[in-house]
């Protein structure tokens, strides 16, 4: 690591904050893999991609081991930073030689928070296209509780902006100036113009009947999550028909929303959500019976 991590661990996020109620929302999986497809496109965590990662082998069971222990460090109370650091430290063998002959290692400041960055850009932009509309208060405020789920693993802040301003900052030199269409972002999007590959245990036959729908999702879902300019970079086609359609479909999801607290919470969170919301009743329970003193 370039620089010393902080050695003060913040208090856990909690019921409070807006990062638990939005973070395990089921509806952000709406979004498609907007953030590990921009995760790619940074040279450095791109190329650890593609020399260390199971990804090109496993694409989604890499994605389901990567993403349980990244909502843990979120919804995982007085563990959260023991997970955090065991996140970390998953990362401190991924290192190499750019292509330019330059090094790069996982931890690396820049690129350990570009993942996360892109973890934040991705619930924003999930909230907003497919929940409700965010009050700049309140993206100011998940960008303060990003600053604390951050700070859970252990790692240097050099890179970390601020406030929300220089967040906003930050992101738009990104997207502008720093991502390259790298091959494994390319390999990660292959599917959108060449179809999902065949599972091992679907019969060709009956694959052949049903991927024509589920590759129209699959494209539908994972180019219209992107922005543009990762769009442009990674050459997807969109067509102003297909903004206007996916436009139509994030309108439709917002308006469903006033039945969505009807459904089960099974239906509408994410495991490790589920987990914690279940921890935080039980606790409020608890001091409930609690005798006063």
């Amino acid at each position: 690591m370039a620089d010393q991590a902080d050695t003060a661990t913040p208090a856990p996020l909690g019921p409070g904050s807006l990062t638990w109620r939005f973070f395990g929302d089921t509806r952000l999986l709406l979004a498609g893999p907007r953030a590990a497809v921009l995760q790619n496109m940074l040279p450095a965590l791109g190329q650890g991609v593609f020399e260390h990662s199971v990804f090109f082998k496993e694409t989604f069971a890499r994605l389901k081991r990567s993403a349980g222990p990244i909502l843990n460090t979120v919804y995982g109370g007085d563990r959260a930073a023991e997970t955090g650091r065991k996140v970390r430290d998953y990362h401190l063998e991924i290192k190499g030689t750019m292509p330019d002959g330059s090094r790069y290692h996982a931890l690396d400041p820049e690129t350990y928070y570009w993942a996360h960055a892109t973890f934040v850009d991705h619930m924003l932009y999930a909230v907003e296209t497919f929940i409700r509309p965010l009050s700049d208060a309140e993206k100011r405020q998940i960008y303060e509780e990003s600053k604390v789920w951050f700070r859970m693993y252990g790692v240097s802040t050099r890179a970390m902006p601020e406030d929300w301003e220089a967040f906003r900052t930050y992101w738009k030199r990104m997207l502008d100036e720093t991502l390259v269409p790298h091959k494994t972002a390319r390999y990660g999007v292959g599917y959108v113009t060449k179809g999902l590959p065949r599972p091992a245990r679907i019969p060709a036959p009956l694959w052949r009947a049903v991927s024509p729908p589920l590759n129209a999702v699959a494209r539908f879902i994972t180019v219209g999550g992107l922005p543009p300019r990762a769009r442009e970079l990674l050459d997807l086609p969109w067509s102003a028909a297909d903004e206007r359609r996916h436009r139509r479909f994030a309108a439709a999801v917002r308006a469903a929303g006033r039945l969505w607290p009807l459904l089960p919470e099974a239906v509408r969170y994410l495991p490790p959500a589920r987990r914690a919301f279940r921890r935080a009743r039980a606790e409020r329970r608890a001091a409930r019976r609690e005798p006063a003193r």
